[in-house]
Order: structure tokens, then sequence, then C-alpha cells
């Protein structure tokens, strides 16, 4: 697709427009990761089985291994003849991840994990307990195309998509830690699913929805997670947006809006420039009337750059411009990087906004923020490595 030109950039705000990530959604290309049970469908997976020899059922023992116990370990799958573990589990249970570095953070309740992949490209998962669930940020590419100047991720760059496998393995792997009680509190289940970790889901769409269908699929097809506990955020990509409101998956749609007026959100959001406020808002509020599912909107706050009174006003017009009791507005104090101009608004500011948007009748709960000690915002571990 052909890059837009950028837009012009308030002075004193961010660097001049040359020195910016251009928004770009072509993949680089580079060698694909080894072929995975995960990357598969049941049937696919049994006709791989077939073509190595084995009988078809294999799969589904395989699959009740990987998806019901957590593992890949061939030593633990006892019901598969011994031979036949050492020559098959390899080949459908290759290595995706290695652990590179660990990181944690809220006493132990935040744990951020840096991996490296196949071919060397790292990325970042971030697991988060709570007392009532345990909740894992997943990235879907390693790095981003969506050039906003305020986010580590998209200060790289698109390096390339990640395959369905390699984010299923981030999920197994967050799964096992939260089943051998590696976070605070002891044994617990892998409840909910985010993925606002590097990336942009949806421009790696096919991707994402099939590992959406490996999680929510019950045993042993996938890890039989709720569709209702798992959340998909975007840019705006509108196509896109209006994709996944007819794939009849109830995932939680969460629009990454940082501006209710176009001027400032093309300078924050580049996609902006193609598809407006206008169009994202409508497009999330169609995926409200189609699955019933209410849509989060984020927003930043960025101090003296959007948060505004007159622009929490602006926002709450916009939303209710479409109606009422579709969408819930979460605030983020923004988690800056090292060296950024960007900061998070004052506490004093934060409140008026959060206020204004309340007393307008907008639900809105400020983002719990974790993990600010241990470069919190996802693709600053990757960068500094």
């Amino acid at each position: 697709m052909t890059t837009p030109a950028q837009p012009q950039v308030l002075p004193g705000h961010a660097p001049d427009a040359g020195d910016r990530p251009r928004l770009s959604f072509a993949v680089p290309r580079r060698g694909k990761p080894p072929r995975h049970l995960a990357d598969l469908t049941s049937a696919e997976r049994a006709a791989v089985v077939t073509e190595l020899g084995q009988p078809a059922y294999r799969a589904k023992q395989i699959s009740t291994h990987y998806f019901g116990h957590l593992t890949r370990d061939s030593g633990a799958m006892t019901d598969l003849p011994a031979g036949m573990r050492e020559d098959l589990v390899p080949q459908l249970l290759p290595e995706l991840l290695t652990e590179v570095r660990r990181l944690e953070a809220d006493g132990g309740d935040t744990v951020k994990t840096l991996w490296s992949l196949f071919d060397g490209v790292k990325v970042e998962s971030v697991l988060m307990g709570y007392s009532d669930r345990a909740t894992l940020c997943v990235s879907s590419q390693a790095g981003c195309g969506m050039a906003c100047p305020f986010c580590a991720t998209g200060q790289q760059g698109l390096t390339r998509n990640l395959s369905t496998a390699e984010i299923i393995e981030q999920v197994r792997r967050a799964a096992v830690s939260c089943r051998d009680g590696e976070l605070p509190g002891g044994p617990r289940r892998l409840t909910n699913i985010v993925f606002m970790g590097m990336g942009e889901p949806l421009a790696n769409y096919r991707t994402v929805i099939n590992a959406v269908r490996r999680m929510v699929d019950p045993t042993p097809d996938g890890l039989g997670m709720s569709a209702r506990h798992i959340t998909v955020s975007t840019v705006g990509l509108v196509p896109a947006m209006r994709k996944l409101t007819a794939e009849g998956i109830p995932v939680t749609l969460a629009l990454s809006l940082h501006a209710p007026d176009d001027e400032l959100r093309s300078q924050l959001i580049p996609i902006n420039t193609r598809w407006t406020v206008g169009e994202a808002l409508d497009a999330a509020r169609e995926y409200f009337e189609v699955t019933g599912r209410r849509v989060s909107i984020e927003y930043a706050l960025i101090k003296d750059m959007n948060d505004h009174g007159w622009r929490a006003d602006l926002l709450a017009a916009e939303l209710l411009k479409r109606g009422k009791g579709w969408v819930h507005v979460n605030p983020i104090p923004l988690n800056p990087t090292p060296g950024s101009i960007w900061t998070a608004s004052d506490k004093d500011v934060e409140d008026e906004f959060v206020a204004r948007l309340r007393s307008a009748g907008i639900p809105t709960t400020v983002r719990d923020t974790r993990g600010s000690d241990i470069d919190g915002a996802c693709g600053q571990l990757a960068a500094e490595v």
C-alpha cells in the first residue's frame, strides 16, 4: 500500500515528521516458523499424522497433551509408544519460544518475559495476577507498522508477523506459570487474554483470529477459554474491524482512540489519515450492535497533549452521538519510554478528565498500570536488548 504523508506535528510535542517511523502495512519477507500443531485445525493435524505414517487418532492424543495438559514434553505422553514419541512429537511440537529475560514487579504479580523466536526476533508478553483473575498481554507481531510516536513498539517498525502457534505458545507458557503457582497466591488458572502487546493485531488478522479460535475451542482442539475473556485491540483498521464483527466470536473489541478529534489523532495515530475518528467509532458501534459486546475505548492520557477538559467533553459527545450503553472508556496513565518527551498527565488533570466523562454518563475506569519499574510499556525490553 502507498504510505500516506505524515501529518504536521505540533511544535514542542514530537520529533520532526521526517525523523519518525512511517505508517506501513508491508510485512518484511522472512523465513517461516516451523510448522506446529497449534497452526493446524484438528482435521489438518490428523492429515499430517497420517502423512507421517501414524494412525490419525494420534493427533488427538498429542493435542490433548498440548492443550489439555499444557505440555510439549514427549516423556509425559505415556499413552504413545516410546519410539513414536521421539519421532512424532518434535515434528508437531517444535520449540518456538526461548526465554531470554524475565522481570518481576508489583510484588511478583506482574511478570514480563522477553522471548526469542526461531529466527532470533524478540517479542514480549506480560502476565498479571489479580485477586479474581490472571491476565496475559500477548504480542501478535514483532515490532509494529502503525508508527504511533508515543509507543515503544511503534518506533521499532514492523519486523514480521507472528504465527498462530507463536501466539498460542505465549498463552500456554503463561498458563503453565499460573498452574504451577509462579504468581503470588498459589496455583490458579489463566483466565484472560488481551492482545495489547507488541503489534497491531488486526494487521495480522487471519493469524490472530486463528489464535483466538485455538484459545476458545474446547480441549483437545484448543485451550477451552472463554471468548468473553479475550480482548482484541486495534488502532482503528476499519475494514478489519468489520471482518471481526462478522466472525461471530464474542471477544471484547478495544479501540485505541487516544484523541476525539481528527487533527490531533492523525498526529498520535497515523492510521487516522486513512480512517477517521468517526469511521472508527462507527465500526466500533457496529461491533456492539451485532455482537452485543460493549466496546472498550482506550485513551492514553498524555500531558498537555490530549488531556484537556474540552477533549473529554468532545469524546463524550462523539460517543453519545452513537447511543448509550455501548461503550466503556479506559483512560490510561501513559507509561513513558526512556528518553521520550511524552509523559503521563498530572493526577489532577486525569481526575478532571475522568470526572467530565462520568458526568456525561460515560462509564469510565482508569486502567490499572502495571510494571512501570520493569519497562512496562510493550516494546521497551525488546528495544533495549
